[in-house]
C-alpha cells in the first residue's frame, strides 16, 4: 500500500491546534466589564486587558506561522542518505 504525501504532518497539525488554543485564550483574555454612558468601568485599563491578552494572541499568531513553515524531516530519505555513505 503506498504512503500518500499529505502538505502537513501530525506535528503541523498539533502546533496549529496550540496556536489556535494561544489565539482563543488570547481574546478571552480581552474580554470583561463594558463601559456605558451612565458609568464608568476602570477595569477596561488592566494589565490583563492591554497587556498580556495581546501578548498572548501575538504567540498564538506566530505559532500558527511556525506550524504552517514547519516541514518535518523524511525519515525514507535520511534512510537512503545513510545506506550511501
Amino acid at each position: 500500500m503506498e504512503k500518500k504525501n499529505y502538505a502537513f504532518g501530525k506535528t503541523n497539525y498539533i502546533l496549529i491546534a496550540v496556536g489556535f488554543l494561544l489565539i482563543i485564550s488570547g481574546f478571552l483574555l480581552m474580554t470583561g466589564k463594558n463601559c456605558t454612558y451612565e458609568s464608568f468601568e476602570p477595569d477596561i485599563f488592566s494589565v490583563r486587558r492591554i497587556k498580556v491578552a495581546p501578548i498572548v494572541c501575538l504567540a498564538g499568531f506566530i505559532t500558527m506561522i511556525c506550524a504552517i513553515a514547519y516541514k518535518p524531516r523524511n525519515k525514507s530519505e535520511n534512510a537512503d542518505n545513510h545506506e550511501l555513505d
